[in-house]
């Protein structure tokens, strides 16, 4: 008996007929509402094909999107299924590059990038204008409508864990239909930020931000003639009755353009970013934003208190002097300023300087009185034991030195304790530092009046 031979090329043709004859047969079950037989020739073309798609001519290719993803779509998986209907318009986006590969099977890459990837030579560039688009919008405008007034009644009856997917859902649904809206994207960050998935908020945000997204909208607006009210038109439209002049239903046009909202990305994220204790991404996003926004201040503060969770202390410091000059009334934050150089020893009074700055823009700031105080006073604890290790040892001139520089420094340290006292009454640690110091500095009357607060303070207490 004589053998048969089939060579790879003509079962690689046997193959890609199959997949083509899978397709169209996927197509007409999706167009009549059938999915459960669009799923099973989809399938069976994909068992064929794997993930090279670049097998089907463009005509095929788009019908295999189109009934993949209105198959994903009527089975509840909507941001899978827009995905895929998405890629109806990259082929009107890109061009097809289509030649042979070196088996001889016959190849259609959509766009530069998987052609190069490819490695196949000699490939012509071709145009393709899908003829599915009317049908999808069509199929899919309802479904948008629904998805958006779902989100929307559910954002505004603050029922934000609705919102945030219906709002995804808006935007993938517009996407596959060739509409590119983040503004959607935007709203469900808003949403998700309110709930407790604050991680597809900070995703969404990075998603807005790197997308060079601004928030920015053009609106179309003219009075109608009709109702007299002013109505929000498309752009086609508004052009459109502008041309016809005296004929128009319209007057009064006028374009108005909406701030960007570039900025809040950055803050809003980078708030999402330290409440998730993730600072590290926090100060790269706020340095980022801080590039393209230098003189947004509430970024600046953001870096600060990004940087001081990083445990970049430096960087915090100098971030608050900077800060200050940019808002040299604010008391707060002399204070911190005066807190973290308290930290170093050798900045003292530049930390003194700094809490004396901030309540002279606050006097009632009490916490910067008290702060004052403990850096006047010092580590008394220690002092109180180099005293009596002195003492024991016999060294009486060094132990009364001491104790004669411990009273030089609570007499120092007398007026900011009243002053802590004077704007925190009902302090219990105020009170009963008064008291000591008033009994170290031998002033009996006070003593005694303090010695009574503290106690009347503890029985409430008690």
């Amino acid at each position: 008996m004589k053998k048969i031979f089939l060579s790879v090329a003509t079962l690689t043709v046997a193959f890609a007929f199959g997949q083509k004859k899978e397709v169209a047969a996927a197509f007409k079950a999706i167009e009549a509402g059938d999915v459960a037989t669009t799923n099973a020739q989809i399938a069976q073309a994909e068992s064929a094909m794997g993930d090279k798609t670049y097998l089907l001519e463009p005509a095929v290719l788009e019908q295999y999107y189109y009934a993949k993803g209105l198959a994903l779509l009527k089975s509840g998986k909507t941001a899978e299924g827009a995905s895929y209907l998405g890629k109806i318009n990259d082929l009107a986006k890109n061009m097809i590059y289509a030649g042979k590969d070196s088996s001889k099977n016959k190849v259609y890459y959509v766009g530069k990038q998987a052609a190069d990837a490819s490695g196949v030579q000699g490939l012509k560039e071709e145009s393709y204008t899908p003829t599915l688009n009317g049908k999808l919008i069509s199929s899919l405008s309802p479904g948008i409508e629904a998805a958006n007034k779902a989100a929307t009644d559910a954002f505004n009856s603050k029922n934000f864990a609705v919102a945030a997917p219906k709002f995804q859902e808006v935007y993938n649904l517009l996407k596959a239909t060739g509409q590119d809206n983040k503004l959607y994207l935007y709203y469900s960050a808003l949403s998700y930020a309110q709930t407790d998935k604050k991680s597809e908020a900070i995703d969404l945000y990075n998603q807005l931000i790197d997308s060079g997204f601004t928030g920015s909208e053009t609106n179309y607006l003219a009075v109608n003639m009709k109702s007299g009210k002013v109505d929000n038109l498309n752009k086609t439209s508004w052009e459109w009755y502008k041309k016809m002049g005296d004929t128009s239903d319209y007057k009064e046009f006028k374009k108005e353009v909406t701030p960007s909202k570039e900025s809040e990305f950055y803050q809003f994220n980078a708030e999402l970013l330290l409440d998730a204790d993730r600072a590290v991404d926090a100060v790269a996003l706020i340095e980022k934003g801080l590039k393209k926004f230098p003189t947004n201040l509430p970024l600046l503060e953001l870096q600060g208190r990004a940087y001081l969770k990083a445990g970049k202390t430096e960087e915090y410091v100098k971030n608050l002097r900077l800060q200050i000059s940019k808002t040299p009334d604010d008391p707060y934050k002399y204070f911190n300023l005066g807190v973290m150089l308290s930290k170093d020893p050798a900045k003292m009074s530049e930390a003194m300087d700094a809490y004396k700055k901030s309540t002279d823009l606050k006097p009632d700031l009490s916490v910067a009185w008290q702060n004052m105080f403990s850096l006047t006073i010092g580590e008394d604890g220690k002092t109180v034991e180099a005293y009596n290790s002195a003492r024991k040892a016999g060294k009486i001139e060094v132990a009364n030195k001491i104790m004669d520089e411990r009273r030089v420094r609570m007499v120092a340290a007398l007026p900011y304790a009243e002053k802590w006292y004077q704007y925190s009454p009902q302090d219990i640690d105020a009170v009963s530092t008064l008291k000591g110091l008033y009994f170290s500095t031998k002033n009996e009357v006070k003593y005694i009046e303090f010695k009574a607060k503290e106690d009347a303070m503890k029985a409430g207490i008690n």
